[in-house]
C-alpha cells in the first residue's frame, strides 16, 4: 500500500539530514497517515480510508464527520 492521502493526494517528500559538519544525507519525509473511518452521504455507510492529518483537521473544521 503507497503512502498517499486519499483526500488530498499528498506523499512522501525528498530532503536531505544536514549533519553539524554540515554533510547531507538524503532521507524521506512521509505524511502522518492514519486510518479513518468516514461517513459516506453518497452510499450511505461508513467507508475507511487513509487520510493524512491535515486533512482530518480539515474535516473535523467543516464538521463533515462527526
Amino acid at each position: 500500500m503507497s503512502k498517499i492521502c486519499k483526500l488530498t493526494k499528498k506523499k512522501a517528500n525528498n530532503g536531505y539530514s544536514v549533519s553539524h559538519s554540515h554533510v547531507k544525507t538524503k532521507k524521506i519525509q512521509n505524511i502522518n497517515l492514519q486510518a479513518k473511518k468516514i461517513w459516506s452521504q453518497k452510499q450511505n455507510k461508513w467507508i475507511k480510508i487513509k487520510v493524512s492529518t491535515k486533512a482530518i483537521k480539515s474535516l473535523h473544521k467543516l464538521s463533515l464527520i462527526i
